[in-house]
């Protein structure tokens, strides 16, 4: 029996019920959806789990009640043709460049103050955003000679109706201009789904699911976030989805250690702090990494340079986390008449 409250399914969830409905065997489903069979397995007992199901066959009626599976529609029918599409037909990057899609095929967006104005509305994830709020997010203290927003909205609306269907990807209301709910496909409103699967997964104490749930986030990341946009929303927002990428990333790694994952956190660590060289946290967590991995020497090499970046580069010394770490490791790689290692600035 389905919940009277029941969790909401992600988009490879719906797909993979959608097909599920079909009467596609998980092979076939795998064929169709371009995925791992084990992947097709692990989305489907989710759902399950989601939805309160018993089995299968309890999924395949779901699926019908839901509106994703419909009588004489599905691979039964057309063995080799696709899974019908469930859900949204629109999909909107911005953890990236940013790019639309609709039934695969990619729309040509304008110009970039007018692909920033889509921006600032799938930002919005579904709130009104009025005329004034347009142009102080995309233009700021330098709007336009004429209030371009509407001509830029229009163009917008055409480019990206939903098929040859009557009803507009972005509304418009006495209050300004929204996507319409459940148009498209945003993977910011999707990161901050699994965002708050992670929280979950962490309350819970399940370390294996958070590293999974983390990893999907930071695949829907494809370079950096609203690249090239012009305004001071998509500056805004360029520098706060990058910091929630590095915290998910920072989460990610934690619990890659605490799972005893040393050699793999590591691989990770290094390539996370060549991009943030003057990051301690993430300097911190690379120690760490290396030193329950036996590379002492490697651990200590991290902070000498990082404390050299920090005086070069801003002008002060390690903080009380990096320096702490530092000691950590020292410790670690005392061994009896060993000379301790000096000269590292921990004297102060």
């Amino acid at each position: 029996m389905t919940p009277t409250t029941a969790a909401p399914l992600g988009d490879p969830e719906r797909e993979v019920l959608a097909a599920v409905g079909c009467g596609l065997r998980d092979d076939e489903i795998a064929a169709a959806l371009a995925l791992p069979e084990e992947s097709v397995a692990e989305h489907l007992a989710r759902i399950l789990v989601k939805r309160g199901l018993r089995d299968r066959a309890a999924a395949i009626v779901h699926a019908f009640d839901c509106g994703l599976a419909v009588p004489g529609r599905g691979p039964r029918t057309r063995p080799s043709g696709p899974v019908p599409p469930a859900g949204p037909r629109v999909r909107i990057r911005l953890l990236g460049p940013l790019g639309a899609w609709q039934d695969g095929r990619r729309v040509p967006l304008g110009h970039l103050r007018q692909q920033a104005v889509l921006a600032a509305l799938a930002l919005g994830a579904g709130r009104t955003l009025s005329r004034c709020e347009l142009l102080d997010g995309v233009w700021g203290a330098e709007p336009p000679a004429a209030n371009v927003v509407p001509v830029y909205v229009y163009r917008l609306r055409k480019a990206l109706r939903a098929g040859s269907g009557p009803d507009p990807v972005i509304e418009h209301g006495p209050r300004g201009y929204r996507l319409a709910p459940g148009a498209a496909d945003v993977d910011a409103v999707r990161l901050e789904e699994l965002a708050a699967e992670i929280g979950a997964a962490d309350r819970a104490g399940d370390a294996d699911e958070a590293v999974r749930l983390c990893s999907r986030a930071l695949d829907l990341f494809r370079g950096e976030p609203l690249a090239g946009l012009p305004g001071p929303l998509a500056e805004l927002e360029r520098l706060r989805l990058t910091e929630r990428r590095l915290g998910i990333a920072q989460r990610k790694l934690e619990h890659q250690l605490r799972l005893g994952r040393c050699a793999e956190a590591a691989a990770e660590l290094f390539a996370l702090s060549a991009a943030h060289p003057l990051n301690e946290a993430v300097s911190a967590m690379l120690m760490r990494a290396l030193l329950r991995g036996g590379r002492q020497a490697d651990a200590l090499a991290v902070f000498d340079r990082t404390r050299r970046l920090l005086a070069d580069e801003l002008g002060v010394p390690p903080g009380p986390m990096l320096r702490r770490t530092y000691r950590m490791v020292l410790h670690g790689a005392a061994a009896p008449g060993r000379t301790r290692r000096g000269g590292a600035g921990e004297s102060r």
